[in-house]
């Protein structure tokens, strides 16, 4: 299958008309919105396939063509050495508003350190070399939010206050809103010995147009 057909563009579509083509599919083939998990894994490959130049005439097999290794040049390097792991400090953004704070305070940190948080709201946990950052939260018993983890959407945002995560992936997020350190934890990786994050980023204003349902996370908050 053509990857721009999966889409629904012309060969020659500019970035931004790929871009805004792949949001659209992504919404319409998401599994809490009527899709399959099939159909937004073949949208999302078919995105990544237009964006790593790996189209050429014969693109029936494009899904298949692109595995793990061809995604990270460094899975297929044996030379490559794992880096360490780090340690990440989180804080929940839903109790900034009951405290008083802001993302802005330079001793945010320093704050939450001080008041008696429960574990959801504030802590830590070690995210190791081959996890992002979201995978390592899960693992260490978080309910993070999420819905896409493929970079089409904001539900997984995170505010980066200190150290370093990479973006491998983010169709969505706007210039100004990265610039602020606005990063998505669905495939974010630390690139620093230690984090500082605000999660649940959701709940901000400015991220509801850039969000999909996110059922599996409410219903998990709901149990807790």
């Amino acid at each position: 299958m053509d990857p721009f057909a999966v889409l629904g563009v012309d060969r020659d579509a500019d970035d931004e008309t790929i871009k805004r083509a792949y949001r659209r599919r992504a919404k319409e083939t998401h599994p809490d919105r009527g899709g399959s998990d099939a159909e937004f894994k073949r949208v999302k490959d078919a995105y990544e396939a237009i964006q790593a130049g790996d189209v050429d005439d014969d693109t029936e097999s494009f899904v298949d063509d692109l595995g793990a290794e061809a995604r990270d040049p460094a899975a297929a390097d044996p030379t490559t050495q794992p880096e360490p792991d780090t340690e990440v400090t989180y804080l929940n953004y839903a109790v900034l508003a009951d405290h008083g704070w802001s993302l802005d305070d330079d001793d945010l940190f320093e704050k939450a350190a001080a008041a008696d948080l429960d574990a959801v709201d504030y802590g830590q946990f070690t995210v190791d070399d081959e996890q992002s950052l979201l995978d390592a939260a899960e693992a260490s018993g978080h309910a993070w939010p999420f819905a896409c983890r493929g970079g089409a959407c904001a539900n997984c945002a995170v505010a980066v206050t200190d150290g370093e995560l990479s973006q491998l992936v983010d169709h969505i997020l706007p210039e100004e809103l990265t610039d602020e350190g606005i990063r998505l934890s669905c495939n974010g990786k630390p690139e620093s010995d230690s984090l500082e994050v605000v999660y649940n980023l959701e709940k901000r204003d400015d991220l509801a147009d850039l969000k999909l349902p996110a059922d599996r996370f409410n219903k998990a908050r709901a149990d807790d």
